[in-house]
């Protein structure tokens, strides 16, 4: 089976609209989805910048706020843009990570996104991420104990140098195996249709 590599920030507005589709869409195109839960502060620190660019240019955000709601409305979401923004997702990364490992980071995900962005609910907060992970079946307190491990912490730097290396600068960012990047939302349709036209390496 085609594999796409599906890389996403909790920080992200763009990304809640990918993690609630994707698997949906590569499942019809026979495609499987690894995801790769990255931080885009150190990517965003080495251009200078100390938050989301939807921060630093005001228009830009606000254009942002109503695409998002335009988008998701067409798609039967809710959008509630969470205060402060952007969110604090490093606890949460660390958890998808964990998850990615044990197989559990696509619902714990989409759990996430539909939280902060569906619900405006604060996902730094141990006791929402708790509740997430309670409804997935997975154990809080057993989570947040490996969440914490330099096991976890050293995965998660290591995807982020990884985005890095593949030239990833937004999210969501979507790698084929072939190596060509795709950024934004809008781009997942294009993304899945290299992914089956591509013959897969040897």
């Amino acid at each position: 089976m085609p594999r796409l590599s599906f890389w996403f920030e909790f920080a992200s507005t763009y990304s809640y609209l990918s993690a609630l589709r994707i698997e949906a869409m590569a499942a019809e195109k026979g495609v499987a989805i690894d995801w790769h839960p990255f931080l885009l502060g150190p990517i965003f620190h080495a251009q200078g910048w100390e938050t989301s660019p939807f921060n630093i240019y005001p228009a830009k955000g606000r254009y942002m706020v109503r695409d998002i709601e335009r988008i998701a409305a067409a798609r039967g979401l809710t959008f509630r843009m969470p205060e402060p923004f952007p969110q604090n997702g490093l606890l949460a990364a660390r958890l998808a990570t964990l998850g990615a490992r044990d197989g559990w980071v696509a619902p714990f995900t989409r759990a996430v996104y539909t939280a902060e962005f569906a619900e405006g609910r604060d996902i730094s907060d141990e006791t929402v991420l708790a509740a997430l992970l309670a409804g997935i079946g997975v154990d809080p307190a057993a989570a947040f104990a490996a969440a914490g491990s330099a096991e976890i912490k050293e995965r998660l730097r290591a995807e982020t140098a990884t985005a890095e290396r593949l030239g990833i600068f937004g999210a969501p960012s979507f790698v084929t195996a072939d190596g060509e990047l795709y950024w934004g939302d809008d781009r997942l349709e294009a993304a899945l249709a290299h992914t089956v036209t591509t013959p897969r390496p040897s």
